[in-house]
């Protein structure tokens, strides 16, 4: 993804989550004792499958934080699931760490009777949270039909921070990281680690990354770069590795925080507040994981029309962001018929225009029947989209989770003691 945050709000907020959402349970459960699990599901004909889920209600947990998705997905997604297959879809705010709490909570509370939860919208650390407390419904992805559209060649898509979906979760999207500047403010901007920091130290009071998924992102893509490549980090988390690129990466930002916004002493919360940050001239660099948000958010007027992405040439992070079955789902029927419709190439590329979201399509484009590479190369003429062949020249997929909890642990005592 994310592409979406997945950093917890603390215990509080998780009890309160996990207590409501035993609420919402109670009737579904009597309802619904016990399901059809998706793998049963899976080991049967397709047909039979859509016809369990009419006149059914899937309840999907995602992260609710931006408003093209909310729509999307909404006013978009929901209507056509009503329409061609009468199945009502709920989206319901929830990320990662929540998810986890809930399902757990559930699973001591409630036994063998049916959760709350049909879909849920995850990748990378939340996935393998869920793989290991036994959370995720499976294998049943290899049975949607339009699995076999899916870009099965792609390192992105088929490895989830380096870990085999398996058959548990389905792709959605993919997106990659980028920068994003104005090309009237910056006409030649830094396209390498080095050159950004000269240009940092040449601007001061003009750079700076936000405190939530995203400037981790940008973070880890730094480490990358400085320590070796990607490659240095692959093939599962190795500690010395992992200590030898954190050293570089502080020691590299050590250098250049000082000429940071406000000197580095604080950061913005979030993507949001760059973007804000960015439109009234105060920073002259802001930042997204989706490569196309640039144009989603000048075609809505948040940026200025002269915005544009750029990427650094050691590489940028690209990762695919999937849809999973909880293991206590009370209709995996519908989350399975859910889960096919959004990948067929429809749904595809309307969640790949910049007006709706600009989020990249999982699907193997070339191989799709006419007309629709025709309709998806229109999609990505925009004056301000990247072109495919140079964001998969610069794409770098994600490693082993540990290297993402790592990062964000020794990130946040780093703040905590500037703080102090």
């Amino acid at each position: 993804m994310h592409l979406f945050p997945r950093v917890g709000r603390g215990g509080l907020l998780r009890a309160a989550a996990a207590v409501v959402a035993l609420a919402l349970a109670g009737g579904a459960c009597r309802e619904n004792p016990r399901a059809a699990s998706a793998q049963e599901l899976a080991e049967g004909p397709w047909s039979t499958l859509v016809a369990q889920a009419r006149g059914t209600t899937v309840i999907w947990r995602m992260w609710r934080g931006d408003p093209a998705i909310n729509a999307y997905v909404d006013k978009w997604v929901a209507p056509r699931m009503q329409e061609q297959f009468g199945v009502e879809v709920q989206a319901v705010d929830s990320q990662g760490p929540e998810m986890v709490n809930t399902l757990v909570t559930e699973r001591e509370a409630r036994g063998g009777t049916a959760g709350t939860t049909s879909l849920l919208w995850i990748n990378g650390e939340t996935f393998a949270q869920l793989q290991q407390e036994h959370l995720l419904a499976g294998p049943w992805t290899m049975r949607l039909p339009n699995a076999a559209l899916v870009d099965a060649a792609s390192p992105i898509i088929t490895r989830d921070f380096e870990q085999d979906p398996t058959g548990y979760e389905s792709p959605w999207g993919m997106v990659q990281f980028a920068l994003i500047y104005d090309v009237e403010r910056t006409p030649n901007p830094p396209t390498t680690i080095p050159a950004l920091a000269a240009w940092i130290r040449a601007h001061p009071g003009r750079f700076t990354h936000d405190q939530s998924f995203t400037g981790l992102t940008f973070l880890k893509g730094l480490m990358y770069g400085l320590g070796g490549g990607v490659e240095r980090f692959q093939h599962g988390f190795d500690e010395a590795r992992y200590v030898q690129g954190r050293d570089a990466l502080f020691s590299w930002l050590q250098s250049v925080r000082p000429y940071f916004w406000r000197e580095g002493t604080t950061y913005p919360p979030d993507v949001a507040a760059m973007h804000r940050l960015f439109a009234n001239g105060e920073i002259d660099f802001t930042m997204s994981n989706n490569q196309n948000e640039v144009v989603t958010k000048v075609r809505q007027g948040i940026l200025p029309p002269t915005s544009r992405a750029v990427l650094l040439d050691e590489g940028t992070i690209a990762n695919a962001h999937y849809v999973g079955v909880p293991f206590n789902a009370p209709n995996p029927a519908g989350a399975m018929v859910l889960a096919n419709f959004l990948l067929s190439p429809e749904a595809q590329l309307e969640k790949q225009r910049g007006e709706v979201w600009g989020d990249g399509t999982v699907l193997n484009v070339p191989a799709l029947p006419e007309p629709w590479p025709a309709r998806f190369a229109d999609v990505a003429t925009d004056a301000a989209a990247l072109p495919y062949d140079v964001l998969a020249a610069h794409a770098r997929p994600e490693v082993h989770p540990q290297y993402h909890t790592h990062l964000l642990d020794d990130w946040r005592r780093v703040m905590r003691a500037d703080a102090r």
